[in-house]
C-alpha cells in the first residue's frame, strides 16, 4: 500500500523509517508529485531507472540492499506514478529533480547507481553536484557514442506516439510476440531484450505517459543516434569511484561503449556479463548485487574539494593516449551513425 513520507527535518534518519516491502510513498516537489520507494537504513544509495521505466525496474536489487543501505528508487519525472507534466525531460533538468527529491527527504550524499539513460542522468548529477556523490554505478549507460537501437532512433520520429499507442491494441500484441519468439529462436542480441523493451511500453498506459516517454527520448535519441556524450566531461569523475557494468549482447547500446567509458575514466572498474543483453542487472540479479556491494565495501566515498575540481576545469580533459583514443572511437562512432 502507498504511503507518505512527511518532510522532517534534515537528516536521513528523520525520513528512512524500513520499509522492507518498499512500497511506493510520495512527496510533492515543486508542486509536482514524486512517487519513490524508500527503505533500508545506512549509507544511501539512489537507482535511477532508464527511459519508459519505474522504480519497480529495481525490485530485484532493493529488499538485498536495503540490508546495509537506505536504498532509494524514485519513479523519475514523466514515468510511473510520478507527474507527468508538459515539461522540461532533458538529463540536466532529471538532475535538478533527484537533487530536490534529496533534499525533501534529507540525504545529503548518494551513491548513485543508473542505467541506460539514467545512466545518463547519474553522471549529469555528478557534474552538477560533485559535492554530493559518494560514488558512480553505471549500468549499459548512454552518452557515450551515438550508436543506438534503430527500434529507439525510430520511435523519436513524427507519430511514434501513435506507433506506440497501437502497440497496446490486442491483435498487435500477438504480432509483437510472435516477433520477440523468433528473435529468441535465431539467438538475437535483440531477441535477448525484447521483453524488457516491450514491457517498458506496457508501463505507458496512457497517451501522458506517451507522451513523456517521447519528450524524454527526443532529449537524448534522434533519428542519427545519441545526440549527448559525457565524453567531453567525463575527466571531471576523477576521484569518485566509478563501476561500469555491460551485457556483451546489449542490442540497445553497444559493448564497444563500455570500452570507451572504462578509458575514458581512468581509475574506474568493468563489469561485463557474458551472455547478457541490455539489462545485465536483470539477467543476472544475483552476481550484479555481489558485485555491487562489493564495490561498495571496497573502495570510499568520493572527497571532492572545490579546489580540485577548479584545477581538474583549468587543465581540461588529459592529453593521454587512452583520452585521445575514447575521443578518436566517440568521433569514428558518430560518423558511422550518421551515414
Amino acid at each position: 500500500m502507498a504511503h507518505i513520507i512527511p518532510i522532517r527535518g534534515s537528516a536521513v534518519r528523520a525520513v528512512c523509517a524500513p520499509d522492507t516491502e518498499g512500497t511506493l510513498a510520495f512527496s510533492a516537489v515543486h508542486g509536482h508529485r514524486r512517487a519513490y520507494r524508500i527503505t533500508g537504513k545506512g549509507p544511501a544509495v539512489l537507482l535511477i531507472h532508464g527511459i519508459g521505466a519505474t522504480s519497480a525496474h529495481w525490485e530485484d536489487c532493493i529488499e538485498t540492499l536495503a540490508r546495509r543501505h537506505t536504498v532509494i528508487a524514485p519513479d523519475l519525472l514523466g514515468h510511473g506514478d510520478s507527474a507527468k507534466p508538459r515539461a522540461d525531460y532533458s538529463v540536466a533538468a532529471y538532475a535538478n529533480g533527484l537533487r530536490d527529491l534529496l533534499g525533501v527527504l534529507g540525504v545529503e550524499r548518494v551513491t548513485l547507481v543508473g542505467h541506460s539513460f539514467g545512466g545518463g542522468v547519474a553522471m549529469q548529477f555528478a557534474y552538477q553536484f560533485p559535492e554530493r556523490v559518494d560514488r558512480l554505478v553505471l549500468i549499459s549507460t548512454g552518452g557515450v557514442g551515438r550508436q543506438v537501437t534503430p527500434v529507439l532512433r525510430a520511435a523519436t520520429l513524427p507519430g511514434a506516439g501513435l506507433a506506440l499507442g497501437l502497440l497496446k491494441v490486442p491483435g498487435a500484441r500477438l504480432q509483437v510476440a510472435a516477433v520477440i519468439r523468433a528473435l529468441q529462436l535465431l539467438d538475437t542480441g535483440l531477441g535477448l531484450d525484447a521483453v524488457d523493451l516491450v514491457n517498458l511500453v506496457d508501463a505507458l498506459p496512457d497517451q501522458n505517459s506517451r507522451n513523456a516517454f517521447t519528450r524524454t527520448l527526443r532529449a537524448v535519441v534522434d533519428w542519427r543516434g545519441q545526440v549527448v556524450t559525457m565524453l567531453d566531461r567525463c575527466y571531471l569523475a576523477q576521484g569518485v569511484p566509478t563501476l561500469l557494468v555491460w551485457g556483451d549482447r546489449d542490442s540497445v547500446l553497444p559493448i564497444a561503449h563500455a570500452h570507451i567509458a572504462h578509458r575514458a575514466m581512468p581509475g574506474s572498474r568493468l563489469e561485463i556479463f557474458p551472455g547478457a543483453g541490455h539489462f545485465p542487472h536483470h539477467a543476472d540479479p544475483a552476481r550484479f548485487i555481489r558485485v555491487l556491494e562489493e564495490f561498495i565495501a571496497t573502495t570510499t566515498p568520493s572527497d571532492w574539494s572545490v579546489e580540485q575540481w577548479r584545477e581538474l576545469l583549468r587543465t581540461g580533459r588529459p592529453e593521454e593516449p587512452h583520452a585521445q583514443a575514447a575521443e578518436r572511437e566517440y568521433r569514428e562512432a558518430s560518423e558511422r551513425s550518421a551515414t
